[in-house]
């Protein structure tokens, strides 16, 4: 009778203790944040798109993590978003006080064999995507080029902000796998800095900006028909551009789209959220949490829609796991696709 009771005794023991757990850490991570600073680090200059998914976030996201700690946005600009994504895996603290937005391609930069990329992203925490991303290629109203088959006819100068961005690593790949003829112009700060020397006549388009940007941020260059929508980045059509072609539609065989497509993997995060490696799991998960109840925050969602961003929620764990699918390609396909990106 007394070994039933123990044994009794034990079960309700351990049934409490699986109850109190998360309420445990919960209280663990609300002690440590409480009265703290976060720092979201912003992998860009101000005026950018990073640059207000960065800064929104920071008024909102202290409202939904455990103490409710300050949180402030810090611009760490440099090498298209390498610069933040160094800094966040190498000296960063590794308590959950700092995280960073940083460029959707950043990410896939070390299996690309860059060696500025000093990072591994499957080590690193994904806290979140605010965004998937349907990237365009636009030409100015003067240009040439006024749909995609132009491109294999005349010179088209497009600019970045670093050799390893979309905006120059998509036109360098179609300028070796079907011949187009693209001219490109690196090391511009911010996307705002490429917009005004188009403007100005410098360059003839911008193969790298998200929709969303363009028609809510530029309306004016749509309604007055001075840019041409060449073609769309991404794995699926907008519902807004059901006309506009997909870039891999221009693939010669199925082994380019399979080259293309990995290119393109990383439109599927465009926005993405990360803190170092060895954070304690109960503060990243907290981390994660309040991100995803900050993006469903009403007035989020209003002063994101001010500021003409598109917010789609991606979670951390999927993040990581597009990461994971990419880096599991064929060592054949990554070669290639790093041969054809090379100068």
């Amino acid at each position: 009778m007394l070994g039933a009771f123990a044994k009794l005794a034990r079960f309700a023991v351990a049934s409490l203790c699986l109850v109190a757990a998360p309420a445990f850490a919960q209280t663990s991570v609300a002690d440590f944040y409480r009265g703290k600073t976060i720092r979201i680090l912003i992998g860009f200059g101000p005026g950018g798109s990073s640059a207000f998914y960065g800064e929104i976030l920071a008024r909102y996201m202290g409202r939904h993590l455990p103490g409710n700690p300050s949180f402030i946005a810090q611009h760490m600009p440099g090498a298209g978003g390498l610069t933040v994504a160094n800094y966040i895996a190498q000296r960063s603290p590794r308590d959950g006080t700092e995280f960073a937005i940083t460029s959707r391609t950043a990410a896939f930069e070390p299996q690309r064999g860059n060696k500025n990329a000093a990072f591994d992203p499957l080590k690193l925490n994904w806290i979140g995507n605010a965004n998937v991303e349907n990237s365009t290629c636009i030409s100015w109203h003067t240009s040439p080029v006024k749909k995609l088959s132009d491109l294999l006819v005349h010179e088209f100068i497009v600019g970045g902000t670093g050799a390893d961005t979309l905006a120059i690593a998509m036109p360098k790949m179609l300028n070796k796998l079907v011949e187009t003829k693209f001219k490109l112009v690196t090391g511009y700060p911010i996307s705002t800095d490429i917009l005004l020397a188009i403007e100005r006549g410098e360059l003839n388009g911008f193969c790298g900006l998200g929709w969303t940007f363009l028609k809510l941020r530029k309306a004016e260059w749509l309604a007055e028909k001075k840019v041409n929508v060449l073609f769309q980045m991404a794995m699926d059509k907008h519902p807004d551009l059901p006309d506009v072609p997909l870039i891999q539609e221009i693939a010669k065989n199925s082994d380019d789209r399979q080259i293309i497509e990995l290119l393109l993997a990383p439109q599927e995060m465009g926005r993405p959220f990360f803190a170092p490696q060895d954070v304690p799991a109960e503060r990243v998960a907290a981390l994660r949490d309040a991100f995803a109840k900050t993006l469903a925050d009403p007035d989020y969602l209003r002063d994101a829609e001010k500021s003409g961003i598109e917010v789609q929620y991606t979670s951390g764990e999927a993040v990581h796991a597009i990461l994971t699918k990419a880096y599991a390609s064929s060592p054949a396909a990554v070669k290639r696709s790093i041969d054809l990106l090379q100068d």
